[in-house]
């Protein structure tokens, strides 16, 4: 049947006699597949330009820091402040196995603070961190070149740097290697011994650009932080609920710092893996309103398709007849309606799968570059595509045989008496 000259020449026929009817049938399901294309294009485009925060951070990780206490407990008064120490990186360590890592964290000047910083006679304003080398395995770093700070800083607080790429364009020449060079923070002099280049998307690209990661124990000395820890920067045991691990890790700093248990607003916190999946399960579901929205507007289009072949077995009734009478099986005539509805639905839809897909290329082409962008890289993957012109065929294939059981309930002898 596929195969058959004469039948595919009949189509032809077909269409080509009522051209209109055939071109504002076939536009339904173009514009029905086309939309759905862009749709879920769109919605990916979304999802990766929020998705892009999270890219190079362990999402099994999060973040605590001290806030001051907002209950009286065990005779300490409300509103009591506090500060994290190394006694605390060191207790989570030892007591919770369901803790990977524990990386005490500093910053000059407190959370979102700047410092001037000196190399000669430029000067330039940067945020200035204190860390473990241990950070590197939740947060990924862009070492271009020389090395990241290692255990022997950390033991022999060595005064050593490794900075971002603004801060090499801000302090130093074009042509100059800052390796083994010297920066001043804060009065204090700290040798270059790594470059970094922004890794990841959005702020967190921005924030390593801009700064300059010391080792935490020579941090500590040189700024007289003495044990004192900004925040802590966790990640949980491998098969180790995220969530699980925020709560036993807070449980244990509370009852360190003799902080009531049900007091949540001493202690900070932002956990990765819970934010990640809120936001996986919010474009979940956008994903799944645009496939209902979209197989909706598809759907209109093959209503169309089906509308129409009820039209053409009408205006074929006679012929369909003369058919049935010299001994045609209702096989040939299903089958032959159904392959026009095929034909009809699988051309239009391919050239909306097409459109779509070039359109939402042409929108990726032109997007700036850079930057915090909310929307990035929109566009479908293959399988998804295929999905959606298996759906349209299926469809069409059902478009054509209502129409097609129509024409068989049709007698031989009522069909030749129509006129």
């Amino acid at each position: 049947m596929i195969f058959d000259l004469d039948n595919w020449q009949e189509i032809s026929a077909a269409m080509r006699k009522n051209k209109l009817r055939t071109a504002l049938t076939a536009f339904g399901v173009f514009w029905g597949i086309f939309m759905l294309v862009i749709m879920l294009g769109s919605g990916n485009g979304l999802r990766n330009g929020v998705m892009q925060e999270f890219s190079g951070k362990a999402t099994n990780s999060f973040f605590v820091w001290a806030q001051s206490t907002s209950k009286p407990y065990k005779g300490l008064q409300p509103n009591r402040s506090f500060n994290f120490t190394i006694e605390d990186g060191e207790a989570l360590k030892q007591t919770l196995p369901e803790l990977k890592i524990v990386a005490p964290m500093n910053q000059l000047g407190g959370y979102n603070s700047n410092n001037n910083v000196v190399r000669g006679l430029k000067t330039a304003a940067f945020s200035v961190y204190g860390i473990q080398p241990e950070l590197a395995q939740i947060q990924q770093f862009n070492l271009t070149q020389g090395r990241f700070i290692n255990k022997l800083d950390i033991r022999d607080r060595r005064k050593v740097a490794v900075i971002g790429d603004k801060v090499i364009e801000k302090l130093f020449a074009a042509d100059e290697n800052p390796i083994g060079q010297y920066i001043k923070v804060n009065g204090v002099n700290f040798m270059v011994t790594g470059l970094l280049k922004g890794s990841g998307k959005g702020n967190q690209a921005r924030e390593q650009a801009e700064a300059i990661y010391l080792p935490f124990t020579a941090f500590g000395q040189a700024f007289n932080m003495g044990k004192r820890v900004g925040w802590f920067s966790v990640m949980s045991a491998d098969n180790v609920s995220v969530s699980l691990a925020e709560e036993e890790a807070m449980a244990l700093l509370k009852e360190r710092h003799k902080i009531a248990p049900d007091d949540a607003r001493a202690i900070g916190h932002w956990n990765m893996g819970k934010e990640f999946l809120k936001l996986n399960g919010l474009f979940t579901g956008i994903e799944m309103l645009v496939w209902f929205v979209g197989i909706g507007t598809l759907m209109a289009g093959i209503i169309g398709v089906s509308n129409i072949m009820l039209i053409v077995v009408k205006e074929r009734t006679r012929e369909i007849g003369v058919r049935r009478a010299i001994g045609a099986p209702p096989s040939i005539i299903v089958s032959q309606l159904i392959l026009e509805s095929v034909t009809l639905t699988s051309i239009a839809g391919y050239a909306g799968l097409v459109a779509g897909i070039g359109l939402l290329e042409l929108i990726n082409q032109n997007l700036p570059t850079g930057g915090d962008m909310m929307f990035l890289h929109p566009g479908v993957d293959l399988i998804v595509a295929m999905k959606a012109l298996g759906i349209l065929i299926f469809s069409g294939a059902l478009a054509g045989f209502i129409p097609a059981q129509r024409a068989l309930e049709i007698s031989p002898v009522e069909a030749l008496r129509t006129e």
